[in-house]
């Protein structure tokens, strides 16, 4: 494992505003960047009220304004949502402000549900079917642009901003390894085709003029506290959070309860498909969460690893992200 990094959703609070989740997380990645994380990563969501990430391009201006050195970028922008050419002028704009330090993570999910996607483009013609050509397009126009129809990306036009490709399936992985992109997936909160993922990706690789051999950068949820108990305790707000989400009644993230409070809330299927998605959570102390993070390095053969956490306290959250940058420098 090469480095390690950062997705962050921008949690909002109960009791809080986006405000709050903004300064928060601005204050995360100055930590994150002087703990050694080599990107940070922010997801494009919308119409969920716990989560502050929306306007994705908006958010990483704010974090590499914040920081120096760190790379920035999307995890992801969800393409289907947007003309390539939007795209390429705002990433070719943070790339022009932020030079070396922007990347553009692609997913050809919505981000949202049916009607806010409807909402958001107005009718559903652009759908992820044409995820793979959209792709090529914006890639085209980073690049050399289109000159003979007179058409480029101002900013944006040659700053050949590094696209990755993002999933939780076997269709982005098939189409990272036969553009020679790297590849990241959600293992975070989709477990199930990770390791399917992870070699259609690999035996399908070819070299790019970008990427030469694979690069895969799994994500999966962390959280470190003093002791396994205090991190299962965290991890709650997650897993009400989750819960929320699979009922269609997402909220803003809910401070932390009892485990007994948790099984009284949840019922019997609701946490077991809790307990599904985050199959390959890490954590607990952080001997508990080296031995998960070595067995999962080991396993996935991962390039990078990309961290997320939702935290309801914001001096927790910063301690897990502290705790657990030592701990991957150690795995690393």
């Amino acid at each position: 494992m090469k480095h390690f990094s950062v997705l962050d959703l921008v949690p909002i609070c109960e009791g809080s505003s986006a405000s709050d989740a903004l300064r928060n997380s601005i204050e995360l990645a100055q930590h994150a960047e002087r703990w050694g994380y080599h990107r940070y990563w922010l997801a494009e969501h919308h119409n969920m009220p716990g989560i502050g990430s929306a306007a994705t391009s908006v958010v990483i201006s704010a974090i590499a304004g914040a920081t120096s050195a760190m790379r920035v970028g999307s995890g992801g922008v969800m393409l289907p949502n947007h003309a390539p050419l939007v795209i390429a002028e705002q990433f070719g704009t943070l790339e022009a402000l932020f030079p070396g330090r922007i990347d553009l993570g692609l997913g050809r999910a919505p981000g949202t549900d049916m009607m806010t996607a409807r909402a958001l483009r107005r009718d559903l013609v652009t759908t992820s079917d044409r995820f793979p050509h959209d792709v090529l397009e914006l890639q085209a126009l980073l690049d050399e642009g289109f000159p003979e129809h007179g058409i480029q990306a101002v900013p944006g036009t040659h700053s050949h901003v590094p696209i990755w490709l993002l999933g939780s399936s076997l269709f982005s992985a098939q189409l990272a390894g036969e553009l020679g992109m790297p590849f990241s997936f959600a293992s975070h909160f989709a477990p199930d085709l990770l390791f399917e993922a992870l070699d259609v990706y690999r035996r399908t690789f070819r070299p790019s003029q970008r990427l030469q051999a694979p690069y895969a950068m799994p994500a999966i949820l962390v959280v470190v506290a003093e002791s396994d108990a205090h991190a299962r305790h965290l991890l709650t707000s997650s897993q009400l959070a989750t819960a929320n989400l699979l009922r269609g009644t997402p909220g803003r993230l809910p401070p932390p309860i009892d485990a007994a409070d948790l099984e009284r809330r949840l019922s019997e299927d609701e946490l077991a498909a809790v307990a599904h998605r985050q199959r390959y959570a890490a954590v607990g102390s952080p001997a508990t969460v080296r031995e998960r993070i070595v067995r999962f390095v080991e396993r996935t053969r991962a390039d990078e690893l990309m961290i997320t956490a939702m935290i309801f306290d914001q001096g927790a959250r910063l301690r897990s992200f502290e705790l657990a940058a030592r701990v991957l420098k150690d795995v690393a």
